[in-house]
């Protein structure tokens, strides 16, 4: 249900974002540190081109997630740093299973300078929060390029990194959802993208003509379709719906906004424009039936799909990307507001040997140098504006993504209650139920809302902090 390589950091960002949901046993084993660690370290001069003091010379460790993005956009920090502070050695070293090899070490007061704190296994953040480098001055400083980070990055980057009101990971790779298409196959046949529902509705019938279908969904990603879901929702309704949900409050899933797109939702799914057998087919083959067989139309899904289905998509393609539908033309957030989250936490322990060096990795990965080295070899955007070229490196999906972060602005959104709960699984048995036309929107309302409510009515469960 997630990229092949780029699962676990999809996951990630939202974990990291929701530790308020899992960290009994995390902060028992993580504590205080029972040495004296290293702390200080050497220090340089604090000055313009030098705002944390790393001395020259020094070596910065860097233990980093060896996931779907691999180690050497760190690495490339090396090349970058030397034109700042001279001598300055990042030496990268790749983890898999973060929080088993990294704990000891907070326990013990020796950390990294600088961790990736992703994968399956990252360490909760609660349980280390006091002993992480606030990174508040690392947006303030300026980049390389002589710019105030914080006016090179989009919209909502500290949320997912700030708990208690403090923000201490610095999440660096936007993850753009939006609705997926071939503009090869759109213009072959004078198809326009659908802005709002009855738009997708109106192209469904045109789908059907030709003897295609709108969508098609996967039995492990159906819940691709409750995050359409959602999103529109939150657009036509504005935060109160967002919350509602998040709060996991009573009769949430019966708010108007979310039951009109419920609604035309089943319809398409009565008058057949979903793909039949979707709930029995294994996802990626299901995606391959609109990517390489095109007989879908859209896929809602995140910018990861590119990647994901690279070996299963038909030559140009040129897949593109749309933000969700709105329900109707007066929504309270515009149709070009996108829903997206930054991901992939960096934190700076204060116990590492060199926590400025930590800090000057990361002021070197956010210029827009390592930006574009990034979005260039990952096909995936960072947090900071204006580093993928036009042409996206040849990827219309990454352009697509780029599109929507800039005219979305300030307009960007995201939310944490199902990941944070853990009941993905559990929303998956209705949704295929109801993709297959076995269950009516009441149905799946109704299903809906009793997991939501056994969750809010289980005291034995903390409560995600809700803003």
């Amino acid at each position: 249900m997630t990229s092949r390589t780029g699962s676990l950091d999809r996951r990630t960002l939202l974990r990291g974002a929701i530790a308020t949901a899992a960290m009994g046993s995390l902060a028992a084993a993580c504590g205080s540190p029972s040495g004296s660690g290293g702390g200080g370290g050497p220090k340089g001069k604090v000055e313009a081109t030098n705002p944390f003091g790393v001395a020259e010379g020094s070596k910065v460790e860097a233990a980093i997630f060896d996931g779907g993005y691999g180690v050497d956009y760190v690495e490339y920090a090396n090349k970058v740093i030397e034109k700042q502070v001279k001598g300055v050695t990042v030496q990268v070293k790749p983890v898999v299973d973060i929080a088993p090899e990294l704990q000891p070490r907070f326990v013990g007061g020796n950390p990294p300078d600088l961790i990736d704190n992703s994968g399956e296994d990252q360490i909760g953040f609660l349980g280390i929060l006091d002993q992480l480098e606030e990174l508040d001055d690392v947006l303030e400083a300026n980049n390389y390029e002589g710019t105030k980070i914080a006016d090179t990055i989009y919209a909502g980057v500290k949320e997912p990194g700030t708990f208690n009101g403090k923000f201490v990971a610095l999440n660096y790779v936007m993850t753009v959802y939006g609705v997926w298409y071939s503009k090869t196959l759109f213009e072959a046949n004078g198809w326009t993208a659908p802005k709002t529902w009855d738009e997708a509705y109106e192209l469904g019938k045109k789908a059907k003509e030709k003897g295609k279908y709108l969508f098609v969904h996967g039995k492990e990603a159906a819940t691709y379709y409750q995050t359409l879901l959602i999103e529109s929702a939150i657009k036509e309704g504005g935060d109160e719906v967002r919350l509602a949900l998040e709060k996991l409050e009573a009769d949430s899933w019966s708010h108007p906004a979310i039951q009109g797109v419920l609604t035309i939702m089943e319809k398409m799914v009565k008058e057949g424009m979903f793909v039949p057998g979707g709930s029995g087919t294994q996802f990626q083959k299901a995606q391959a039936i609109w990517s390489n067989d095109q007989k879908a139309l859209l896929y809602p899904t995140g910018g990861w799909i590119e990647n994901e289905m690279k070996d299963a998509t038909k030559t140009d393609f040129q897949m593109t990307g749309i933000p969700s539908m709105t329900l109707t033309g007066s929504s309270k957030l515009p149709y070009e507001a996108v829903h997206a989250a930054a991901g992939e936490p960096f934190i700076v322990p204060k116990q590492g040997k060199n926590a400025a060096g930590g800090k000057e990795v990361l002021r070197a990965m956010l210029s827009k140098e390592a930006a574009a080295n990034f979005s260039k070899t990952k096909l995936a955007p960072t947090i900071i504006k204006g580093t993928v070229p036009a042409d996206g490196y040849g990827s219309t999906a990454l352009v697509s993504q780029s599109k929507m972060l800039e005219a979305a602005g300030e307009n960007i959104f995201n939310y944490l209650f199902v990941n944070a709960y853990g009941i993905n699984t559990d929303m998956l048995v209705p949704w295929n139920s109801f993709l297959a036309g076995d269950l009516d929107a009441k149905g799946l309302t109704s299903a809906l809302q009793k997991i939501s409510d056994k969750i809010r009515e289980d005291d034995s469960i903390q409560k995600l902090e809700v803003s």
